[in-house]
């Protein structure tokens, strides 16, 4: 781990200040909350809202397909200009300055935040296609880019390294993404997004027009339950790097790991029901699982 705290000082050419902008999106996991260690919470909140707007400009809005990937790609323009070490560009400087403070006193490996651009494009391209995923492999091949690089850049602030922490990291980013598809499917069928995968659901004679018109079935409640059971067990695998990250942050990563299983128990709850209903994290559910970050 770096021992230097990050400044607020701006980047080179820039009079605004290197401070990005507080968390205001739900999320099923803390934030640069208090658990995380003070020196950290600058650049944890630059790279977030570099996803997040990223993220925002692949899914918000009326925009159609062509108009978002010119979006993302200029986006991703934005990206390498302040890699190069030149200042912001003044359209996304409020995301693009704390970032370029962040890639410089923290040595971030820029192409990591590039991996999440891609995915988002990729996202946006299946979605116009109203294309699936063909199986588990490739649906993971898109979590590499929209979901583990978060983890590994956080690791990268920590100061860990090592090749079985990081694919702990992976583990566990591969989860919360795959998590989140299965919280949203009665958000993201009806918008043209299919996460469950072609191989799966042939496998459970599920067809895309069943999704579509959300057709009840023990087959389909029980493919759901089966990808709640795919992402638990990714989720146990990376668990022990709570263990490996040092001090306030393992805390927090605690809390990281808890909130997605929180989110398992509701969608299991439900019996394969996501199709109809949505589960979120509540202020009710904090203590259960600050008991259980305690005892892991």
């Amino acid at each position: 781990m770096k021992d230097s705290t990050p400044s607020p000082s701006a980047p080179i050419g820039s009079s605004t200040p290197a401070v990005a902008t507080p968390v205001t999106h739900y999320e099923n996991f803390p934030v640069a909350s208090w658990l995380c260690p003070p020196a950290l919470r600058p650049p944890i909140a630059a790279i977030y809202h570099f996803a997040r707007t990223a993220d925002d400009i692949a899914d918000e809005g009326d925009a159609d397909a062509p108009a978002r990937l010119a979006e993302l790609q200029a986006y991703r323009d934005a990206l390498a200009h302040i890699a190069q070490g030149k200042p912001p560009q003044e359209r996304w400087q409020a995301v693009f300055a704390p970032l370029q403070a962040a890639i410089v006193q923290w040595q971030l490996p820029v192409a990591l935040l590039d991996d999440l651009i891609s995915a988002f494009m990729q996202d946006i391209d299946k979605t116009a296609q109203g294309a699936r995923y063909a199986d588990r492999s490739e649906l993971l091949d898109y979590c590499r880019r929209s979901a583990n690089p978060v983890g590994r850049l956080l690791l990268h602030l920590y100061g860990v390294n090592d090749a079985p922490s990081l694919a702990q990291s992976d583990a566990i980013c591969s989860a919360l993404q795959l998590i989140n598809f299965w919280q949203d499917l009665g958000v993201d069928i009806p918008r043209g997004r299919y996460y469950l995968n072609d191989a799966d659901c042939q496998a459970a004679g599920i067809t895309t027009a069943a999704m579509q018109q959300r057709q009840d079935s023990p087959a389909l409640r029980q493919l759901v339950m089966q990808q709640a059971a795919w992402a638990r067990r990714l989720m146990e695998e990376g668990a022990p790097l709570v263990h490996r990250v040092p001090g306030r942050a393992g805390w927090e990563l605690r809390l990281v790991v808890q909130g997605g299983l929180r989110i398992l128990d509701k969608v299991e709850a439900l019996q394969g029901q996501s199709l109809w209903q949505r589960r979120t994290i509540g202020k009710g559910d904090v203590p259960l699982m600050l008991w259980r970050a305690w005892r892991m």
